[in-house]
């Protein structure tokens, strides 16, 4: 991701969530990375995504699909801020919603892996 795509997200996350305590979370684990490191966690992320692509044509449902919702559940929480399951489902909205999440997450996993990954999300915490 180009450095100037990754400081427009960066102000408007601060704009939009600057006053929560997941913005602090967040704020205070990214503080001393470099930009290099954020590339590479940034990549861990749509990897995930990726994954998705294996179950998109399947149940939401299913065990495999529920284990990749925890993985992205997780790696979240260790790299950006604590990701509970209202955070999580409040992210599948977004990343479904159209536009700029929605198609990164489709070109990681591809067309219509955003919506799946918010309809496992659902299944798991709906």
């Amino acid at each position: 991701m180009e450095q100037e795509t990754m400081e427009r997200r960066a102000r408007q996350a601060k704009e939009r969530w600057g006053q929560t305590e997941a913005y602090r979370q967040y704020a205070e684990k990214s503080r001393d990375r470099s930009a290099e490191e954020e590339q590479k966690i940034g990549a861990g992320l749509m990897s995930i995504f990726g994954d998705f692509d294996k179950h998109r044509d399947g149940d939401p449902k299913c065990d495999e699909t529920r284990g990749l919702v925890m993985r992205l559940q997780a790696y979240i929480s260790e790299h950006y801020y604590r990701c509970t399951p209202e955070i999580l489902r409040s992210l599948g909205q977004m990343y479904a919603a159209g536009g700029e999440f929605t198609e990164n997450i489709d070109k990681a996993g591809g067309a219509g892996t955003a919506q799946f990954v918010k309809q496992a999300i659902d299944a798991c915490f709906g």
